[in-house]
C-alpha cells in the first residue's frame, strides 16, 4: 500500500483523494504471497544463494524451454494432420521424424527439469531445517514456546506440534513453493506464447446479437477466457473450505502421533497403573478428531474433484464443437482443428492452473500458516525480555529478583539473595511453592522473572527429572559433553562412586535408558555425570528423592566433597529432613498473609539446630 501511495501522489489526481480498499480476497492472497516470500527468501540471501539461485535460474530456462518444445509440438500437429488428410506420404515420414526429435527434446527437458526441481528442493529443505533447528534450540527457545503453551492453555496463541513443523510442513512448504510456483510460471508462459496461436487461428467469426451481426476477431481466446473465469470463480467458492481442514488435519495428526509417542516413553508407568483403558479413550478421542476432519476433507474434496473433472472432461470436446462449424464449412482443415484444439488445450490448461491445482494450494497455505506462526513464536521469543544474567561471577547472587507464574500470580517479590563459595543451601517450602521454580530464574530460563541473577560459569544444575538420551552407556553419561572429553576409567570410576557399578562394563551398550533404569537408577546417572564433570556450583532439584536413605548419605557426602573441593558450593531443594545434615543454611519459603505483594517471602536460617 505504501507503494500505491507513492504512485498516486505523483499522478495527476489529488494526494488527499482517499485509497480504494482491496476486496478481503485480494487482501487475503497477497498477504499469504507476502508469507510464503518471508519464509522463502532466506535461503536465496544466505551462504548458499549463488547455488540455489543458479539452479533456480536453470529451471526456469528448463520451463521456458519445456514452452517451447510444446511450440513445437504445436507446429507439428498442423503440418502431420494436413498431411493425413492430403495422403501425402512423404510429409507423414519425414514429420514422424520430426516428431522424434520433438520426443526426444520434450524427455530430456522434463528428466533434467525433475532432477534439478528435486535436488533444490531437498538443498532448500535442508537449510530450513538446519537454521530452524539452530533457532528453535537457541536460548532456550524450544523450552519457552512449550512453557507458554501449557501455561496459557491456548493452541492458538503458541505454535503446537514444533516437530511437526519442522520435519513435515517445511518439507511440504519447499515440495509445494516450487511445483506450485514452477507450475504457475508454465502456465503464465504457456498462455502468452499459446494465446497468440490461438488469436490466429481463430480467425473473424460472424456474431448475430439482436438482429445485428458482429465480426469477432480472436473468438476462441474470449471464449477460453469466459470459460475459465467461470471455473475458476466456482472452483474457488467449492475449495475454499480446505484450507482450514488441512490445516487441522495437519495439527490433528501431529496430536495423535505425539500421544503413541507419550504412551511408548511412559509405558511401564503406564502398565503399572492399569491405565490402558484410559489411554486408549485418550487415543480414541485424538483420533477421532483425525476421523472426523480427514471425512470433512473428503466430503469436500469429492465434490472439487467432481467439478474439476467435469471441468476437463468438458474442455477436450469444447474446442471441436466451437470450431466445428468451420471445418464442415471448409474454411480451416484438419490440421488447423488440430491445432485449434491443442492451443486451446493449453491456452485452457494455463487459466484453469488455478482450478487443477486448487487442493494442492490449499495445503500449500495450510503449511504456509503453521510455518509463519512457529516462525512468529520463535522471533518473539528472540526478543523478549528475560532477566538480566549475570555469568563469569564468584558467587551467586540475586538483585531485585521477583517471581511469577504463567498467570500473573507473584511467589517471590524483590528478592535478594547470595550464596557464597564454601556455602551449603538447602530450599525447603510447601508443594507448590516455587521452589524449582526458584532454580529455573537462576539458570536464566524461566521468563516471568525480573530483576538481576548472577551465577558462576562452572555450574550443574539436576532437574527433578534428569533426561537421559537413548545411546550408547557413555553418551548418556557424558551428555552433553562429547565422550572424546573423558577417559574409560573416569566414566566407569563415576558410576561407580555413584552407586552404579553394575553399569561400569556396558559403556559400549546402546538402549532406551531412561525406560531401561529405574527412577533411582536414572537419578543415580545424573549424579555420575556431577562426579564425572566436577563442578564448582552445584543446584539439585531432588535429586535423590527416589534413593534409599543410606544410598542419599552417601551421595551427598560425595558430592558435598566435590564441590568443596572445586571452590564452590551447593544448593539443595529437598523435603526429607535427613538432607538438612548435608546443608549449612536453610531458606524457607514461608506462605505471606492475604494481600502481600507476593504469595512467599524467604526465610533463612541454619539447616541443623
Amino acid at each position: 500500500m505504501r507503494a500505491l501511495g507513492a504512485l498516486h501522489d505523483g499522478g495527476s489526481m489529488s494526494s488527499s483523494a482517499p485509497a480504494v480498499p482491496l476486496p478481503a480476497p485480494a487482501r487475503s492472497f497477497l498477504d499469504t504471497l507476502r508469507r510464503i516470500g518471508r519464509l522463502a527468501a532466506p535461503y536465496f540471501q544466505s551462504e548458499e544463494k549463488w547455488k540455489a539461485r543458479a539452479m533456480l535460474l536453470a529451471i526456469v530456462a528448463l520451463n521456458l524451454g519445456y514452452v517451447y518444445v510444446a511450440v513445437l509440438g504445436n507446429q507439428w500437429y498442423g503440418r502431420f494432420y494436413d498431411a493425413l488428410q492430403e495422403k501425402n506420404a512423404t510429409v507423414f515420414w519425414r514429420e514422424i521424424g520430426v516428431f522424434g526429435w520433438i520426443a526426444f527434446a520434450n524427455i530430456a527437458v522434463q528428466v533434467v527439469k525433475f532432477y534439478l526441481t528435486q535436488l533444490l528442493q531437498v538443498r532448500w529443505r535442508a537449510w530450513m531445517t538446519r537454521n530452524y533447528l539452530e533457532r528453535w534450540l537457541a536460548n532456550k527457545t524450544f523450552y519457552q514456546l512449550e512453557l507458554a503453551r501449557y501455561a496459557t492453555g491456548g493452541e492458538n496463541r503458541t505454535p503446537d506440534n514444533p516437530d511437526q513443523r519442522i520435519q513435515e510442513d517445511m518439507q511440504l512448504f519447499t515440495d509445494y513453493t516450487m511445483t506450485l510456483s514452477m507450475g504457475l510460471l508454465n502456465a503464465v508462459v504457456t498462455l502468452v506464447s499459446f494465446i497468440g496461436i490461438l488469436w490466429a487461428l481463430s480467425g473473424v467469426v460472424p456474431v448475430s446479437l439482436g438482429g445485428s451481426t458482429y465480426q469477432v476477431v480472436g473468438s476462441m481466446v474470449w471464449i477460453a477466457l469466459v470459460y475459465c473465469i467461470v471455473g475458476t470463480v466456482i472452483t474457488h467458492y467449492i475449495g475454499r473450505p480446505l484450507i482450514g481442514l488441512n490445516f487441522r488435519q495437519q495439527r490433528f495428526e501431529a496430536d495423535f502421533r505425539h500421544h503413541l509417542v507419550r504412551v511408548r516413553e511412559y509405558s511401564e508407568a503406564i502398565a503399572l497403573d492399569r491405565g490402558e483403558p484410559v489411554e486408549r479413550r485418550q487415543l480414541d478421542t485424538r483420533f477421532g478428531s483425525v476421523l472426523k476432519n480427514y471425512l470433512a476433507l473428503i466430503r469436500q474434496q469429492k465434490n472439487l474433484v467432481g467439478f474439476t473433472s467435469f471441468f476437463g472432461q468438458a474442455a477436450v470436446i469444447f474446442p471441436f464443437i466451437v470450431a466445428a462449424p468451420r471445418f464442415f464449412s471448409g474454411a480451416i482443415q484438419l490440421g488447423q482443428l488440430m491445432q485449434i484444439s491443442s492451443a486451446f488445450g493449453k491456452v485452457q490448461d494455463s487459466l484453469s492452473w488455478f482450478v487443477d491445482n486448487y487442493d494442492r494450494v490449499a495445503v500449500w497455505r495450510a503449511t504456509t500458516d503453521r510455518l509463519t506462526s512457529f516462525d512468529d513464536a520463535m522471533r518473539a521469543h528472540a526478543a523478549a525480555k528475560m532477566p538480566l544474567h549475570r555469568s563469569a561471577a564468584a558467587q551467586l547472587s540475586s538483585d531485585d529478583l521477583t517471581v511469577a507464574l504463567p498467570d500473573g500470580r507473584v511467589l517471590l517479590s524483590n528478592t535478594t539473595l547470595s550464596v557464597q563459595p564454601g556455602d551449603t543451601v538447602l530450599l525447603q517450602g510447601p508443594s507448590g511453592s516455587g521452589k524449582s521454580t526458584l532454580f529455573r530464574s537462576f539458570a536464566g530460563i524461566w521468563p516471568f522473572a525480573r530483576g538481576q541473577v548472577a551465577v558462576p560459569d562452572n555450574a550443574m544444575f539436576i532437574p527433578q527429572r534428569p533426561y537421559v538420551p537413548d545411546g550408547t552407556l557413555r553418551d548418556a553419561l557424558a551428555y552433553p559433553n562429547p565422550t572424546s572429553d573423558y577417559s574409560d576409567d573416569a566414566l566407569r570410576q563415576a558410576l561407580t562412586d555413584a552407586l552404579l557399578p553394575q553399569l561400569a562394563s556396558r559403556l559400549d551398550d546402546s538402549d532406551a535408558w531412561s525406560q531401561k533404569l529405574s527412577g533411582g537408577e536414572q537419578q543415580r546417572l545424573a549424579i555420575a555425570r556431577v562426579l564425572l564433570k566436577k563442578p564448582a556450583w552445584l543446584f539439585a532439584d531432588e535429586a535423590t528423592s527416589a534413593l534409599d536413605a543410606e544410598a542419599e548419605k552417601t551421595l551427598y557426602q560425595r558430592l558435598s566433597a566435590s564441590v568443596q573441593s572445586a571452590g564452590g558450593a551447593m544448593v539443595s531443594i529437598a523435603h526429607r529432613a535427613a538432607v538438612a545434615e548435608h546443608h549449612r543454611q536453610r531458606w524457607t519459603l514461608v506462605p505471606q498473609p492475604e494481600g502481600a505483594p507476593a504469595s512467599y517471602r524467604l526465610a533463612t536460617d541454619s539447616a541443623t539446630p
